[in-house]
């Protein structure tokens, strides 16, 4: 049988961590009552942080819901997901959607922010310039 479980090193643990994504954030991935924030990381896998206020969803049972739905999303679409640190906030509407629905709108988000950081690696490849700046600058 598999583990089922949400490691301490897929998860976003302080204050600081949380605060280093809102302040760099790099992507930003929109889906129906979701927003997923991040930035690369160099620990070589994905880690996630959520907020989740009673202001969107009312009942625990609710918010713990959509934690648990995010957690297992993420758990299993780790070996696809780039090395960044997301932080994935409950907006506005996230209330009428089902689980099928949500589940849906996760994975939809990270295959998003697969394609946008796997675009950026391209980007940033050798040959943009800057690795051979700096090395013909002489030192």
């Amino acid at each position: 049988m598999s583990r089922q479980d949400f490691p301490r090193r897929l998860r976003l643990l302080t204050a600081g961590e949380y605060r280093q994504v809102f302040d760099n954030a790099v992507y930003k991935v929109h889906g129906k009552g979701l927003m997923a924030l991040a930035i690369p990381n160099d620990l070589g896998h994905p880690r996630l942080g959520l907020i989740v206020s009673k202001k969107n969803l009312r009942r625990a049972v609710d918010r713990n819901r959509l934690k648990r739905l995010a957690r297992e999303s993420i758990r299993l679409q780790q070996q696809r997901l780039p090395a960044v640190d997301i932080v994935l906030m409950a907006r506005r509407g996230v209330k009428e959607l089902d689980n099928e629905v949500l589940h849906r709108q996760l994975h939809g988000m990270w295959r998003r922010l697969e394609r946008e950081a796997s675009k950026a690696a391209v980007d940033d490849q050798p040959g943009t310039g800057t690795p051979s700046a700096n090395a013909s600058q002489g030192g």
